[in-house]
């Protein structure tokens, strides 16, 4: 009855949603296009009935759990359908505006544990106003599965990270991306084309529908600013408020070549910060007063894991990804930094804590790394010699060493995809399309380099900045920057945007730690950018 109140009838949504397609826009009225209002108009009369989460979860009982259909093709919206798993917590105020969707990026990240936020103090005003809604999109997690290879080969250890890979070093990885790519194919079928960065933006208004929600209020974070700009473009009437933390680049030439590229560069910036910080602290870590000092202490270590991995299981591939994530969040800085200058006083306990491969989570990294492969191979045209990808990575690396190599093998599989590959989405709207949105940018971000939001800014009229000055966190939104906070929660509670730009001075640095102090780092603690 609902669904009927807010709605109308079922036919009366389809031509609703049929009619408010906007003209001229990336995804005009095809037969995809009448696909998503059929299952909107679905969803919307047959909304998410949420219950206790499953056990594989592990939520707390203040989360509740559900599921949302979308087809796997919406060329054909009443073929194959996909169950998406859907996380939420009620508004826990009196004043309830409906609810707000999460995304935390990836491509290949869930967010079922989103609502947990609500017990947060950062959050405490949001989670009033608002349902929290975390979801798994498709091929994550219980969302109908990807998987490119066995769990325990892509994370077999130890292994190399050569910043000046030799000429067979590269031929064993580019025979590596072939099978890998392969892997993708037979294991996904002739699903492998339907994961795209537009159908998560269809499937993200099918959960609007399914939600009861006339329009959508979001916030993506890192990939989840792509897609939910995306959306944006192709409806553009259907947005209430969103919010964009940490900004993808969206010009239809950065997608995604380019943006891997800019993104590398960026590492190198924000790894000599970390350097720097380290250095600050010699006191505390004894691996040098200057930031080149540190390096060779790192490079030190990296040099004796590859004659001789520690625990049998982190050589330098390991080490290379641990110290990846401190260039993503400063909160990793002294637990970092503790595992360097421990293993050089002959404790390896705290690096193998902090860097060997853990079987319990191998299926799950597995799968976020077939999501992420999948969407972003199928999203754009890609080099498909490798002659360019030498070329380009070689000239690279010669001044942005640390993760240059890495990130090009990781994307590797791109030029040999047996899908076919899109054309981007040209993200932007007409003046007045869209209500006021707002975007969170640190300006020392790497993952998502600064100029990614000034261009999204660009392509979304009306749109206000926020950038957290001199800082470099990964998604910033309810972190630790009280000034970023305050404008997160008086567009979302409030509606209130600051006039198109405004600063934050940067949060403050992590307190250096000893071992027997430290806090920032768990086992096992995955990035994410809440």
């Amino acid at each position: 009855m609902r669904a009927v109140a807010l709605y109308g009838a079922l036919g009366s949504l389809v031509l609703t949603a049929l009619a408010a397609a906007p003209a001229g826009s990336a995804d005009p009225l095809t037969a995809e296009a009448r696909g998503v209002a059929v299952a909107a108009g679905r969803a919307a009369a047959d909304p998410i009935v949420f219950g206790r989460c499953p056990q594989a979860e592990m939520l707390p009982v203040t989360v509740q759990c559900g599921t949302v259909k979308v087809p796997l093709d919406y060329a054909q919206p009443t073929g194959r359908q996909i169950a998406l798993t859907v996380s939420r917590s009620r508004a826990r105020g009196k004043a309830r505006q409906g609810a707000l969707v999460y995304n935390p990026g990836g491509p290949g990240a869930s967010s079922t544990y989103f609502p947990m936020a609500a017990g947060l103090p950062e959050w405490k005003r949001i989670a009033g106003a608002y349902d929290l809604v975390g979801y798994a999109p498709r091929g994550v997690a219980r969302s109908a599965p990807l998987s490119c290879q066995d769990p325990r080969d892509f994370t077999k250890a130890p292994t190399q990270s050569p910043t000046d890979p030799s000429p067979s070093y590269k031929q064993e990885r580019i025979a590596q991306a072939q099978a890998y790519a392969e892997g993708c194919a037979r294991n996904a079928g002739d699903a492998l084309s339907h994961y795209t960065s537009i159908n998560n933006a269809r499937d993200l208004d099918v959960l609007r529908a399914a939600l009861g929600e006339k329009k959508l209020t979001f916030m993506g974070a890192s990939y989840g600013t792509y897609f939910g700009a995306v959306y944006a473009t192709l409806f553009p009437s259907h947005v209430r408020r969103m919010v964009f933390d940490s900004a993808v680049d969206p010009a239809p030439e950065q997608i995604w070549y380019r943006n891997n590229l800019d993104q590398s560069r960026a590492f190198e910036g924000r790894w000599a910060d970390f350097r720097t910080w380290v250095a600050k602290h010699d006191d505390v870590y004894h691996l040098g007063k200057t930031a080149g000092e540190v390096l060779e202490s790192y490079e030190k270590v990296r040099a004796t894991l590859t004659r001789e991995p520690a625990g049998g299981t982190v050589g330098p591939g390991q080490l290379q990804a641990a110290f990846l994530k401190a260039g993503y969040y400063d909160d990793y800085w002294a637990s970092r930094a503790t595992a360097l200058s421990e293993y050089l006083k002959g404790n390896q306990q705290p690096l193998l804590e902090q860097a060997a491969p853990k079987a319990e989570s191998a299926a799950d990294d597995e799968n976020g790394n077939a999501v992420y492969t999948a969407v972003e191979c199928n999203d754009a045209a890609w080099p498909r010699d490798f002659t360019t990808w030498d070329r380009d990575n070689s000239a690279l690396a010669k001044t942005a060493p640390f993760e240059t190599w890495d990130n090009a093998w990781m994307n590797l599989p791109c030029a040999y995809w047996p899908a076919p590959q899109q054309k981007p989405v040209d993200v932007g709207v007409k003046e007045g399309a869209l209500p006021a949105t707002l975007i969170l940018a640190a300006e020392r971000d790497a993952a998502t380099p600064y100029p990614g939001a000034l261009e999204l800014q660009r392509r979304l009229p009306g749109s206000v900045l926020v950038t957290e000055k001199d800082a470099g966190t990964h998604g910033i939104a309810g972190g630790a920057n009280k000034c970023v906070n305050g404008y997160l929660e008086d567009y979302l509670v409030n509606g209130r945007t600051p006039v198109r730009r405004a600063a934050c001075a940067p949060h403050p640095e992590p307190n250096p730690v000893s071992l027997d102090e430290r806090v920032a780092d768990r086992p096992g603690r995955a990035p994410r950018a809440l």
